[in-house]
């Protein structure tokens, strides 16, 4: 099964400073895993930037353009909110980030690969339309479900996101439009603070799955299954957007669940074959969070394994 990797080494020069756990070496130990002989069958590419079009599909003009403006001097850093911080290579990056997630869609849309991972940074799932938080710059897996629809006219899009973290940018996006479904399991209570199941959007289109802490690779399995993986089936998208991030894994030091490598690979493989059921397999995944390097790099060599194999 073809599979498309996209990176830029600019995602590298994103470095919110010394300590802060969405460091440039979380890219570089995904890298190192993909470069593993198991993975030689990848198709490998460089993230475009995206354009300010792309961007503006989500984000206000005023916005893209204030965040694009930040070009702190080389040993400098701008501080957006408490947890998100820009460096003098963060505007690129972010363009990077973006820019793979549209150059993914059109790739799986244009049938030339059926799956493709995007390992980038800054991650995208916490920003909102008109504010960045959570480490988070441009909402790179909605970015991906508008440039589907305005560019190869997929009527429904479908994002799914294991994050241990709720994707509260994504949600802002998708709560107001039927055409979009946002699925999410993430640790309750935690940051940000959202993700309520009550929270269902304009037409059932959100389904929010909450994990208590300690909650074992079981009940993650469990909350997929049950609840967000039935309501996707119904929902038939036209493509599958996939916000992995790897953070649930008993090793990270953010959160306090305890998903394992074969519960990501497990998830993946799930997704794969709804996809294959309604969209002719196609599957766009964007690189989120995951702050111990050993668990998120081997979480996402079985993420991209399972996009391979399914």
């Amino acid at each position: 099964m073809s599979v498309l990797l996209l990176t830029h080494r600019a995602c590298l020069d994103h470095d919110p400073g010394p300590y802060h756990p969405e460091c440039p070496d979380r890219l570089r130990a995904v890298l190192r895993a993909l470069d593993d002989e198991e993975f030689a069958g990848l198709i490998r590419g460089e993230a475009p930037q995206a354009t300010v079009e792309q961007l503006c599909r989500v984000h206000p003009r005023n916005y893209v353009d204030a965040i694009l403006a930040i070009r702190p001097e080389p040993d400098d850093r701008v501080a957006l909110d408490g947890d998100t911080l820009m460096s003098w290579g963060s505007a690129e990056a972010a363009l990077r980030a973006a820019g793979a997630a549209c150059a993914a869609v059109d790739a799986v849309m244009k049938g030339e690969v059926r799956r493709a991972f995007c390992a980038v940074r800054p991650p995208g799932h916490h920003a909102e339309p008109a504010r960045p938080m959570g480490f988070c710059l441009f909402s790179n897996a909605a970015i991906a479900a508008r440039h589907a629809q305005a560019v190869h006219g997929v009527e429904r899009v479908a994002v799914l996101d294991f994050d241990v973290h709720h994707g509260n940018g994504t949600q802002a996006v998708a709560e107001t439009d039927e055409t979009l479904f946002y699925g999410s399991s993430h640790q309750w209570p935690l940051y940000p603070g959202t993700g309520d199941p009550r929270e269902r959007g304009v037409a059932g289109n959100v389904v929010n799955a909450t994990l208590q802490p300690g909650a074992d690779g079981e009940a993650f399995r469990a909350a997929w299954r049950d609840r967000i993986l039935p309501a996707l089936d119904a929902f038939a998208p036209g493509l599958v957007v996939v916000s992995a991030g790897f953070d649930a894994h008993a090793r990270d030091p953010l959160a306090q669940l305890r998903v394992r490598e074969a519960d990501y690979a497990w998830l993946t493989a799930e997704l794969c074959a709804i996809a294959e059921r309604h969209c002719r397999g196609r599957v766009v995944s964007m690189l989120e969070g995951g702050y111990d390097l050993t668990a998120l790099a081997a979480s996402a060599a079985a993420h991209v394994r399972a996009l391979l194999r399914a």
